[in-house]
């Protein structure tokens, strides 16, 4: 899904072909900037939706849980993990509820994440959690002598 109502889910077709034409050698650090939504949304995904309803953090957990081990069998892993809030220099109507930097080996292994189907079969979790989101890939600098 692309752009779709002022949200931002999951990355459009032409970023992914720029992301890959980049030509990252090495490892990759994902900024993630999450905003939930108050409850999660399972209609896209009703298979795993629980009986109760839950919130968007709560159903971002189980994505969370369900994802980790693809992740980290893939060559990546979580560096950060942490509560947002409202920008110090930015938008001032804008909050992100959680910030996230992952650390993936390279820019393929992070494709053959992304796309592993037994990966894919949870993503709906993330989905029904997710409002908004960013995700800027990164790559490290070199260190100053």
């Amino acid at each position: 899904m692309d752009f779709e109502h002022g949200r931002y889910i999951e990355p459009s077709q032409r970023a992914g072909m720029r992301f890959m034409q980049r030509g990252i050698d090495g490892s990759v650090i994902m900024l993630n900037l999450l905003r939930f939504r108050e409850f999660a949304d399972y209609s896209a995904h009703p298979e795993l939706a629980s009986e109760v309803p839950i919130t968007g953090a709560e159903a971002f957990n189980r994505y969370i849980e369900h994802t980790l081990p693809f992740l980290r069998k893939s060559g990546g892993d979580v560096m950060f993990l942490g509560k947002g809030g409202e920008f110090l220099i930015g938008p001032e109507d804008e909050r992100w509820d959680l910030v996230m930097l992952i650390r993936q080996s390279s820019a393929q292994s992070f494709l053959a994440f992304s796309t592993h189907q037994d990966y894919l079969a949870g993503i709906g979790h993330r989905t029904a959690a997710i409002e908004d989101s960013r995700l800027l890939p990164m790559v490290e600098l070199a260190k100053p002598m």
